[in-house]
C-alpha cells in the first residue's frame, strides 16, 4: 500500500524496458529509474525485467514501455520496418547512447596472426550459435573479404569457451563482443606460458556502414585494458542505445537527458559501464536513429552539435 500510494503522487509513471537481471542493461537502467525519480519533479521511474532488445522495442511500438534499451543494428532494423516480428517501421527517437560493445579479435602470440587478413585457412571461434557476436564476427570477416563459409574453418563457440579451446591448442582465433574488460579475457590473459593478442578489425566499419547502414563506429580498447597489453586496439564498436516512443512530450525528453548527463557519476558508481554516458559520446555518430527533439535541445544548450 505505501509503495502504491508513493507512486499516485507521480504525475508520470515512467517504464524502463531493460533485460534479464543478470545482464548490463538491468542495473543500469535501475540506477537510471533512481535518478529520474530523484531529480525530475513529479516524475517516478521503474525498470522492468525483458527479454531485451526486440522485446524491449516491442513494448515502445505497444506504449506499454516509456524508456528501453537496445543495441544500434537492432533498433536500426526496427526504426527501418525490417525486424521479422515488426510489420512496419517503429516510430523510435534515440534519447542518448549508453554505453560501447567492443568487438574484440583474440588470438595469441605464438599463433602468428597479425591481421584480419591473416585468418585464413584457420580455425576461428565466431560466437555462440545465434548469438549477436556470430553474426557481427562474420559482418567483420566478410568486410575484410573472407568467405567465413569458406576461407577458414569456423567454430561456434562463446567467450569462456573460446578461450579454453585457444588455450588448448583448438582454434587460433576468436570473436567476442563486450565491454571493457571481459572477465574471461582478462583470465586469458594473465594465464601462464602465452601472450594474448588484440587484432585491430576497425577497418571493417567503413564497407559494414556501407552493406548494413549507420550501425558501427570506429573505438579503442586502450592499452593495458587486458594484462601484457601493450598498444591500444583499433577496434569495431556499436553503442547500446536508450530509446522512446517519437511521441514522449519534449519536455520530458529533456529533462531525462538533462538528468541522466549531468548526474552519470552516480550513475557510473551503480554500473561501471555506464562511464560511457558522457555528453561528448552523443556527438561519436553511435546512433543510426534520430535523436529525440528535446535531447537534441539539451545538446545544442551544452554547445554539441548532434547530427541526429
Amino acid at each position: 500500500m505505501g509503495t502504491s500510494s508513493a507512486w499516485a503522487q507521480k504525475a508520470n509513471h515512467l517504464s524502463i524496458a531493460t533485460g534479464g537481471t543478470g545482464g548490463l542493461y538491468y542495473p543500469i537502467g535501475n540506477g537510471m529509474a533512481s535518478l529520474v525519480s530523484k531529480y525530475i519533479p513529479n516524475v517516478g521511474a521503474k525498470a522492468e525485467v525483458t527479454g531485451g532488445s526486440v522485446d524491449n522495442l516491442l513494448l515502445i511500438n505497444e506504449k506499454k514501455a516509456d524508456l528501453a534499451f537496445a543495441i544500434a543494428d537492432v533498433a536500426w532494423e526496427i526504426y527501418q520496418g525490417k525486424g521479422k516480428r515488426f510489420k512496419e517501421r517503429v516510430p523510435l527517437k534515440t534519447i542518448a547512447v549508453v554505453y560501447p560493445v567492443f568487438i574484440h579479435l583474440v588470438t595469441l602470440e605464438s599463433k602468428g596472426v597479425d591481421a584480419v587478413t591473416d585468418l585464413k585457412g584457420k580455425r576461428i571461434a565466431t560466437g555462440a550459435p545465434g548469438s549477436w557476436t556470430d553474426t557481427t564476427s562474420r559482418r567483420v570477416l566478410e568486410a575484410f573479404q573472407l568467405n567465413p563459409e569458406k576461407d577458414l574453418t569456423r567454430i561456434q563457440l562463446g567467450p569462456s569457451d573460446s578461450s579454453v579451446a585457444l588455450k588448448d591448442n583448438k582454434i587460433d582465433a576468436f570473436f567476442w563482443g563486450g565491454g571493457l574488460p571481459t572477465g574471461s579475457l582478462s583470465e586469458l590473459a594473465m594465464s601462464p606460458g602465452m601472450k594474448m593478442r588484440l587484432i585491430p578489425n576497425a577497418d571493417a566499419v567503413p564497407p559494414m556502414r556501407e552493406k548494413y547502414g549507420p550501425i558501427y563506429v570506429k573505438g579503442i580498447i586502450p592499452a593495458k585494458t587486458y594484462f601484457l597489453q601493450e598498444t591500444d586496439a583499433a577496434v569495431s564498436v556499436v553503442w547500446n542505445l536508450l530509446v522512446c516512443h517519437e511521441s514522449m512530450r519534449e519536455d520530458l525528453a529533456y529533462q531525462i537527458t538533462r538528468t541522466l548527463i549531468e548526474h552519470q557519476p552516480e550513475l557510473a558508481a551503480v554500473q561501471r559501464e555506464a562511464r560511457f554516458l558522457t555528453l561528448e559520446a552523443q556527438a561519436g555518430g553511435g546512433s543510426p536513429v534520430p535523436y529525440h527533439p528535446g535531447a537534441l535541445r539539451y545538446f545544442t544548450e551544452r554547445g554539441m552539435r548532434v547530427g541526429k
